[in-house]
Order: C-alpha cells, then sequence, then structure tokens
C-alpha cells in the first residue's frame, strides 16, 4: 500500500491522504473518518522517511549516553533506563537510536548525530559537568532533555534525582547506628551524580557537627573495580561504616573487605545507591538508596516527546524521589529505616 493507493480507495486525493496522515485541520471529518478507515482495514503504516518528508518528523529519538562500551554493558543502571525509555517511545509510536560518547569525542559524536537527519530530539544521559554537548546543543535547534540537573543552566529541561538527598540519608544512618568513622566510596566529581551524593555526605556529617577526615573519602568511578581498590585503601584509616555513590562501588567494597577479613556488618557496615537487582542477592544483603531508574527514563522519554510536539512549552524539570532500603548490610533497624 501507498498514499495513491489509499487514495484512490477513498475516492479523494493524494494531498488530502498527506494532510489527513499530518493532522492538517483543512480536512472535513466525514472524508478523515473514511480515510482512517481504508487505512485501518488495509493495515497501512507510512515508511518513516516518507513520513519525515511529508510531515518533518522522524518519530526517532536519539539518546546519548556519555560513557564507554565497556561501561554501558557493566552498569546495571543503563540497562534499566534505556528499558524505561523504550517503553515510552513505543507506547508513543517513537523508536530509539542508542549513540556512545567516549570521553573526550562528544563534540564529534553530537556532530555525527546532527548530520543523519534521523532524529527528532535527544536525551542527553549521564550528565556531566561542563558538558561541551550542552552548548552545542543549544545553538542548534534539535529539542534534547537531560537525565541529570544541569548545574548553571535553569532553562536546560532535565529528568533527576535525589542524589543529595539521598545521599544524606544513607550517611545519616549509619551516623544513627553509632558509627563514627563513616567513609565515602563517590563516584567521578565531573558527573553531576558523582558530585551531589558527595555533597549528600558531607551534609549528613555537619548537620551532626562532625568533622569531615579527607581520609576517609575516595573518589572512583561508579565500576565493581573502583570500589574494591577504594576500599582497599581506605581500611588502613579504621573506617567502621561506607557509603558508596553506587550499588557496583559497594559491591567491589565487600569483595575488599571479604578479602581482608572484615566482618559486614559486624566490623563494618555497608551501603550503596540505586538499588540495582543483585543489591539484594549480595551476602550479605546490600542495604541502598532506591531511585527509580525506569522510571527517569519512561519520564524522560515521554517529556521530550511533548517538547518536540509542543515547542512552547516552558523548561521542563522534574526531580523524583529517594528511599533508603534498609537490608543486613548494616545491620536491619527498621525503626531507624522510617526517621531516617
Amino acid at each position: 500500500m501507498n498514499l495513491d493507493e489509499i487514495a484512490r480507495l477513498s475516492g479523494v486525493s493524494r494531498t488530502t491522504v498527506s494532510r489527513v496522515l499530518n493532522n492538517k485541520s483543512e480536512v472535513k471529518e466525514a472524508t478523515r473518518q473514511r480515510v482512517f478507515e481504508i487505512i485501518r482495514q488495509n493495515n497501512f503504516k507510512p515508511h518513516a522517511a516518507a513520513r519525515s518528508l511529508a510531515g518533518g518528523r522522524t518519530r526517532v529519538l536519539g539518546v546519548v549516553i556519555l560513557v564507554g562500551v565497556s561501561e554501558l554493558f557493566s552498569w546495571p543502571y543503563f540497562s534499566l533506563l534505556i528499558q524505561g525509555i523504550t517503553a515510552a517511545c513505543r507506547a508513543l509510536d517513537y523508536s530509539v537510536m542508542l549513540w556512545l560518547a567516549e570521553p573526550g569525542h562528544e563534540r564529534r559524536t553530537l556532530a555525527q548525530i546532527l548530520r543523519t537527519g534521523l532524529i527528532d530530539g535527544l536525551v542527553i544521559s549521564s550528565m556531566l559537568v561542563n558538558n561541551p554537548i550542552v552548548p552545542a546543543l543549544e545553538e542548534n535547534t534539535t529539542p534534547f532533555l537531560l537525565i541529570g540537573r544541569h548545574p548553571t543552566n535553569p532553562q536546560a529541561n532535565y529528568v533527576d534525582v535525589e542524589n543529595l538527598n539521598g545521599a544524606r540519608k544513607a550517611t545519616a544512618h549509619l551516623l544513627r547506628l553509632g558509627r563514627r568513622r563513616v567513609a565515602t566510596i563517590n563516584g567521578p566529581l565531573n558527573i553531576i551524580a558523582g558530585a551531589d551524593r558527595r555533597e549528600g555526605y558531607l551534609v549528613a556529617l555537619r548537620d551532626r557537627g562532625l568533622p569531615v577526615d579527607s581520609n576517609l573519602i575516595r573518589e572512583s568511578n561508579f565500576t565493581e573495580a573502583g570500589g574494591y581498590h577504594a576500599m582497599q585503601q581506605l581500611l588502613p584509616y579504621a573506617p567502621d561504616a561506607v557509603f558508596a555513590g553506587n550499588d557496583l562501588m559497594a559491591l567491589g567494597a565487600l569483595h575488599a573487605l571479604r578479602e581482608a577479613g572484615r566482618r559486614v556488618p559486624e566490623d563494618l557496615a555497608l551501603v550503596g545507591f540505586d538499588d540495582v537487582p543483585f543489591a539484594a542477592t549480595t551476602v550479605p544483603s546490600l542495604t541502598t538508596v532506591r531511585q527509580p531508574i525506569q522510571q527517569a527514563g519512561q519520564l524522560s522519554a515521554e517529556m521530550l516527546i511533548d517538547l518536540i510536539e509542543k515547542p512552547q512549552l516552558a523548561p521542563q524539570q522534574i526531580v523524583l524521589p529517594t528511599e533508603l532500603i534498609v537490608r543486613a548490610s548494616c545491620g536491619f533497624d527498621l525503626q531507624s529505616a522510617l526517621s531516617a
């Protein structure tokens, strides 16, 4: 089937069929319904390229993840995020095109994406401080949405989670349990989430008038190996608790502690961040801060599609709540968890 055949069966011109498909107002309702009935009977689906030429849209969202290939496939966070994005796109009849932007090559990747002409808008994940992609996109007309707040641009569209407050709750919970040498393994400080979670740790210490010991702070890279090496570096300073900036680093820390003969939670309490699926099955099970990863992905796609279809919308910004999930790795204390 093509537009000419639909036009012949409907008894209208090819131009009228095109107007119906592009939801133009200058078509009588009876004619519109007749064309739609022929389309339904013949299960007609316009080719994406043809729709782009006729209506200026491809109904394709680009998803740009600012990490390398190894990180994409080793971090459970990204698979959950992409599931949320694709679920929303599927429900709204959009497709997804995934791009990886290796560190240092962000601008080149963006130029490649925009040259294709295949996308209606972009979702940018793993938001970096001073991200070079954002200024380049602001010079372009392509709608975009960030996963992670922008540190300086109040007009940027984004979906974020309560990274700072979630980290504060996790650290406060450890302090409430009587731990006094609470260390942190935080993610890279050039990533918004890493910087915010480190600040949440510091806020919890300040709230209780406790000094900040730089020996108890290690920056890592959100990977299991990074958490393992950071925990090895912390052990000589005798922490009695650790807040890790994500569950992968907490898992690496757990391996290092087991190797060093340290018991969790008896000798050292451990808390992660994300609540990815393996967190409930580690031994001991991992206390963590749950963030709604799939919901963030779904909302980012829905919001971006709104921005594409309604360009006059004001900046869209949503911050989703986090929840402390208390399990065995810090000693199960439900009352403390409820009051955190």
